[in-house]
């Protein structure tokens, strides 16, 4: 199977040289681990006067690599944000090998299906929430009512059931600040975050012992 590319590029034209650029070192570098991968977004954009590289690989069903930065150039945001995503290949090779080589993803009926909300922000204006403001002469049931807040988007997501140790793995892969999944341990739902200090979190309401 042939991993599906995808380069776009935001207030800044993407040549062909610099496509080929992405699609050849994102294959060497998913290769190196898994052989092959599913696709790959390169978003390429222009913020003042740096451009911004922001890359999401899919290699798996719930292994996603995501890496960012910012450069001079687009080759040089690029070639940041796929070292980024390399560092953590690296740092998780000998359980991503495993992973690839024993097909170790939950099956179907161990993914829970969930939606994912992203909400608007509450800035106060004048003593009234931006959300109040928002809120004033629009239908309360489609933008939040009273106390609830202003979903702007929504999504389908699974909730995968993990050690915990993949979790933090998933969520550090991911490149996110947080990840909810269900403890293979007991099935009950938890969390991992990273914390402000750069140690990890965990959330265990059904564990009664220390992390």
């Amino acid at each position: 199977m042939t991993m599906q590319f995808l380069v776009t590029g935001k207030q800044i034209d993407v040549g062909q040289a610099l496509k080929e650029h992405i699609e050849t070192s994102l294959t060497v570098l998913v290769e190196k681990y898994f052989g092959t991968g599913i696709e790959a977004h390169a978003v390429i954009s222009r913020e003042a006067h740096r451009v911004c590289a922001d890359i999401s690989v899919r290699v798996g069903r719930g292994i996603l690599l995501q890496g960012s930065e910012k450069g001079h150039d687009a080759y040089a945001a690029f070639d940041g944000a796929a070292e980024h995503i390399a560092k953590r290949m690296r740092r998780y090779k000998r359980r991503l090998r495993d992973h690839h080589t024993n097909g170790r993803d939950p099956r179907p009926e161990e993914q829970l299906a969930g939606r994912a909300y992203i909400l608007a922000p509450e800035a106060d204006v004048e003593g009234e929430s931006q959300a109040d403001t928002m809120l004033n002469g629009v239908d309360g049931q489609e933008h939040g009512e009273g106390d609830q807040p202003i979903v702007i988007a929504e999504m389908a997501t699974d909730i995968p059931l993990l050690t915990v140790c993949e979790a933090v793995m998933r969520m550090d892969l991911a490149d996110q600040p947080t990840l909810m999944f269900r403890n293979s341990a007991h099935g009950g739902f938890n969390v991992v975050y990273r914390r402000a200090d750069g140690h990890i979190g965990w959330i265990d309401p059904s564990h009664q012992g220390t992390a």
